[in-house]
């Protein structure tokens, strides 16, 4: 159902030719996304596309949007570059991806960083997702420093973009 969504809002933001509905269809992809990730137990993730995706890229793409039109401007060009572009990007994509281990091969080598955490993660946390453990338990003061700082950033911007008005 999610993917769905997913695909229709994409198909949204494409179609679109209002500049607002584009932002609004952007932040909802960024949620659901975020409900993906969630969805995945990557709840990092998920954190991080909900703060950055859905609530700074608003923001920012709001505060462009008041400083520009709503519309967007018909293409003066052929849309024949750009599609070659995005097939060959898809292109080198699906070739880099061709090279890595099957999902779940039990020959994947594993990396020694973290026998530790996959042994103590489910029962001191009861978290099966050993990444979201981590994250979520062990590092939840430096995961919330870190969305802190994505926080201040945009707060920066923000106030690099403020526009002042005549007389006010």
């Amino acid at each position: 159902m999610l993917l769905t969504l997913l695909a229709v809002t994409m198909i949204g933001i494409v179609r679109v030719r209002n500049l607002f509905a584009v932002v609004v269809l952007s932040t909802i992809y960024s949620f659901l996304i975020a409900s993906v990730m969630l969805v995945l137990d990557a709840v990092d993730v998920a954190l991080t596309e909900a703060s950055v995706g859905a609530g700074i890229g608003t923001v920012l793409l709001l505060g462009t949007l008041y400083l520009t039109k709503t519309e967007e401007a018909k293409p003066r060009h052929s849309p024949i570059l750009p599609l070659i572009l995005a097939v060959t990007t898809a292109g080198v994509l699906i070739w880099g991806v061709t090279g890595t281990p099957p999902f779940g091969a039990a020959d994947t080598p594993v990396q020694l960083a973290g026998p530790d955490y996959m042994d103590r993660s489910l029962p001191e946390t009861g978290i099966y997702n050993v990444v979201s453990a981590v994250l979520g338990s062990y590092r939840g003061l430096d995961t919330l420093g870190e969305t802190a700082v994505v926080f201040v950033a945009g707060i920066a911007v923000l106030m690099l973009l403020k526009r002042t008005r005549p007389g006010a």
